[in-house]
């Protein structure tokens, strides 16, 4: 990356990539698909999917919901 603004702005990326892809990679492990998930946190399933894929600014009371029916906890630091 030669646009030093470019990799500042992807770089800001990387903890919005982290918490999606363990949520993924925890829903996969569980062997929840996204309707059963979403159902279980009473959520449509392409309001998860959005997530899942990055077309969406969730709320933190969204990732809340998708971590919490996930038996994670999410920690802010």
């Amino acid at each position: 990356m030669k646009d030093p603004e470019f990799k500042k702005a992807y770089d800001g990326l990387s903890a919005e990539f982290e918490i999606v892809e363990a949520i993924i990679k925890k829903r996969a492990k569980k062997k929840l698909t996204q309707k059963a998930l979403a159902k279980e946190i009473g959520v449509t399933q392409s309001a998860l999917a959005r997530f899942e894929s990055g077309r969406s600014n969730p709320t933190f009371s969204f990732i809340q919901k998708v971590t919490a029916g996930l038996g994670l906890r999410l920690t802010v630091k």
